[in-house]
């Protein structure tokens, strides 16, 4: 069994861009959620509205009129938020050139946003788009995406930086 450091050079980049598309993920699905969180609180009055609704790939279509926090809901709603966050942050990752300054990583971020907004709202059907967009008003679409776009930079900076999400220095 080779050891990771052995590992063949395609083998070694796909590792890198899983882990930074993991990290970058992360990151962009925190921020956005604590976007619609806000937003959802504020238009309905219940934090945990807009992350229900995404709970109706599961629980279509009672999830869009669950309004109070539940694993049932917003547990579920936060796993398939954070798992299409890291699923964007993988093509954000391969769009990636060898050097990007600032600019140009605002750019990607801008651009798998909006085509992540599309996708989610002009192409899958409904019961696989994130349906808060009812809990968070047409502001809070906009805010979401673009925080998430925000989002993906700074994971991917983060990990740039420390080798790792989380800081620690990667011995890899």
């Amino acid at each position: 069994m080779q050891a990771v450091h052995d590992a063949p050079a395609g083998a070694r980049r796909l590792r890198r861009l899983l882990l930074d598309a993991q990290c970058s993920g992360c990151v962009a699905s925190l921020l956005s959620t604590l976007v619609v969180s806000l937003f959802s609180h504020l238009r309905t009055g219940h934090a945990a509205a807009g992350t229900n609704s995404a709970s109706q790939w599961i629980w279509y279509p009672q999830a869009r009129s669950r309004s109070a926090a539940s694993w049932r809901h917003t547990g579920i709603g936060y796993l398939i938020h954070h798992a299409s966050s890291v699923f964007w942050a993988v093509g954000y990752q391969l769009l990636r050139p060898a050097e990007t300054d600032r600019r140009g990583q605002a750019l990607r971020a801008a651009s798998i946003a909006a085509v992540a907004y599309w996708v989610d709202y002009k192409v899958v059907p409904r019961r696989l788009s994130p349906g808060f967009e009812g809990k968070i008003g047409a502001a809070g679409m906009w805010a979401t995406y673009a925080v998430f776009g925000v989002g993906l930079v700074l994971g991917s900076r983060r990990r740039s930086r420390s080798g790792n999400c989380v800081g620690a220095r990667s011995k890899a």
